[in-house]
């Protein structure tokens, strides 16, 4: 009878982690990526990566800093100019989008399946946040340090 039992833990583990699993991908993966929802929900995370592919089909650097979630100052619109430059204008199609709130639930991580008008396809991940909430992916790179804060050490510990 302990044999059995033993047969069975495997098997009722495999099926515990598919129905997990199921729950948690399912969800995000059978929405579409353009559906309304709330920027303070989850569903917000998605929102923010069609209005990331709208501002680079319509060539708005504005757009795409509001996106961002930084201040529309000269460093910001000097990368956006750069992000524009490379991706937009393209007439970006969202093929998939998969938002995972692997890192809880106001940061995850956002992957992008997109095709240009010309059939030329793209793939990239994103961190998403929420702040205030409002959702907004990280794609600006270049911001500047804030004064009078320090970075953090990146030495060994002396002691």
């Amino acid at each position: 009878m302990e044999r059995r039992h033993l047969l069975t833990a495997p098997a009722a583990l495999a099926a515990a982690l598919a129905l997990v699993s199921g729950c948690a991908s399912g969800d995000d993966a059978s929405e579409s990526p353009g559906r309304p929802a709330s920027s303070a929900s989850p569903d917000g995370a998605r929102q923010a990566v069609a209005a990331y592919v709208e501002a680079l089909n319509s060539r708005s650097a504005t757009r795409l800093i509001a996106v961002g979630g930084v201040e529309d100052e000269k460093w910001s619109r000097q990368e956006a100019a750069r992000i524009l430059a490379e991706r937009g204008g393209r007439g970006w199609r969202i093929e998939d989008v998969r938002i995972e709130h692997d890192m809880g639930p106001d940061t995850g991580s956002a992957r992008l399946k997109a095709m240009d008008k010309a059939g030329e396809a793209w793939q990239d991940t994103f961190t998403v946040t929420r702040d205030k909430g409002a959702w907004h992916l990280v794609v600006f790179t270049h911001q500047p340090w804030e004064p009078g804060k320090e970075t953090a050490a990146t030495g060994r510990p002396t002691s």
